[in-house]
């Protein structure tokens, strides 16, 4: 039985994941240990053969720059590439920027695990999103739209008509598609592909920076196995 394989990446270290901060939609670029992370995800991927018909990330930085290490190892710059402000990291609204273990202190080992891992519980609103609504790249989205704060479960429900609409139909199509977006937004892909209704479940996922995750499908379109993919898979 031939299978049609998907490829989903969360973008190599950040400088801020170096700085152990929360960044959601704020647009920083990989660390140097980042560059290097994606590079070898590149060079993995081209040492098992992959190769590939459409590239999806988000808008931010850190995951459009780990694609073009990716597909540069590859060897594919024609690569057909779509970026949607829907693949983008969870807003984690006024935690952004802040440092993680401050704020741990500051608010409570439970309660910030809930912020980061619960479905449905989203951190405090940021006050001033004007840096978002005054970017070009997201002028094209009615104001209403662009959150402020996100739980999972929303991010989960900014993600699903894109991934309806754009990315399903091509692996009907047995298209060969890679995803590289971030900790979150593969948290809410993950949990459409899996149907996950198990809040602990959901709660216990964990997606490492720049090691591929591989989704293999029947065809029919069923997940048929997934596994993480490194040099000795």
């Amino acid at each position: 039985m031939l299978t049609t394989k998907l490829v989903i990446l969360r973008h190599g270290e950040s400088q801020w994941n170096k700085e152990n901060k929360f960044t959601g939609w704020v647009d920083v670029d990989l660390s140097d240990q980042g560059c290097i992370e994606a590079k070898y995800a590149g060079t993995i991927l081209k040492n098992k053969g992959f190769i590939f018909d459409y590239g999806y990330t988000s808008v931010l930085k850190r995951a459009i720059h780990t694609l073009w290490f990716i597909i540069d190892k590859l060897d594919q710059p024609w690569l057909p590439i779509e970026k949607s402000w829907r693949l983008n990291e969870r807003h984690y609204g006024a935690l952004q920027g802040l440092n993680k273990i401050e704020t741990v202190k500051k608010f409570g080992f439970n309660k910030v695990e809930q912020w980061r891992r619960s479905l449905n519980i989203s951190p405090p609103k940021i006050t001033d999103n004007n840096n978002i609504q005054f970017d070009y790249r997201y002028s094209h989205i009615d104001p209403k739209k662009i959150p402020n704060t996100e739980s999972l479960a929303l991010t989960i429900d900014r993600i699903r008509p894109y991934w309806n609409l754009n990315i399903l139909p091509k692996i009907k199509n047995k298209k060969k598609i890679i995803i590289v977006a971030h900790g979150n937004s593969i948290r809410a892909i993950v949990t459409l592909l899996s149907n996950l209704n198990n809040e602990q479940e959901i709660f216990q996922l964990n997606i490492p920076t720049a090691i591929p995750l591989i989704y293999e499908f029947d065809n029919e379109t069923n997940v048929i196995n997934h596994y993480f993919l490194n040099e000795h898979t």
